[in-house]
């Protein structure tokens, strides 16, 4: 990547596949974002750029290589040995660190976040957040992303509707869908859940009340 892409990259700002640090202060922390990106979409982690951002530069690029390196082994089960490491040093001599993490075919992974606590987290919009024992599962039930999945799947008129909706909004809930398909809330809910299961929709659980997306 050239020093024009990056800054073409910062402009996106932070989403579900960018996150921008200013330095890594500790393989416990930074382990939650790799963790995060390798269980959603992949994406990348900049590190010595400030969260609005500025590039501000890495102090010492070796410290800052040998703690990410170190939570991406260590503060990661499995751990994470995709890991692309990138050093891109402006005019004015700032390094930044250009870290690709592709997502992971051996979901769910788990950050080491205190002694003898490991936690899954996933990307919900620029955030790294725990997952529960719902969405783990499930994202242990999802093909690697470089399996094709043949969509064989017999999909029902209730299945084929909240796959239609989802084309005019990004999220339904399961109330929502209730009303939409005029079904009770286990019906409901089972139908959400097994399109989860054959990767047609995506669960989310972070916000007070848990959402579907394609």
């Amino acid at each position: 990547m050239t020093f024009p892409q990056l800054r073409e990259l910062i402009a996106q700002g932070e989403s579900e596949t960018l996150e921008f640090k200013k330095k890594t202060t500790h393989p416990h922390r930074i382990s939650r974002t790799l963790v995060s990106l390798a269980n959603t979409r992949g994406g990348h982690v900049l590190v010595g750029v400030a969260d609005d951002g500025r590039m501000v530069g890495v102090r010492d690029a070796e410290e800052e290589l040998f703690l990410l390196r170190d939570a991406a082994q260590h503060y990661a089960d499995p751990p994470l040995a995709q890991l692309a490491f990138n050093e891109l040093e402006d005019e004015a001599g700032r390094i930044v660190l250009l870290v690709t993490v592709p997502e992971s075919a051996t979901k769910p992974h788990r950050a080491h976040v205190a002694p003898g606590d490991w936690r899954s987290y996933v990307r919900v919009r620029d955030e790294s957040v725990q997952t529960s024992h719902l969405a783990e599962k499930l994202l242990a039930r999802q093909p690697a992303p470089d399996e094709v999945r043949f969509e064989t799947l017999p999909l029902n008129r209730h299945e084929l509707a909240v796959l239609e909706h989802l084309k005019t909004v990004p999220r339904i809930t399961v109330p929502q869908f209730m009303k939409l398909a005029n079904l009770g809330k286990r019906r409901a809910y089972q139908t959400l859940i097994k399109l989860v299961l054959h990767n047609y929709l995506r669960y989310h659980d972070k916000e007070k009340e848990p959402y579907y997306t394609r």
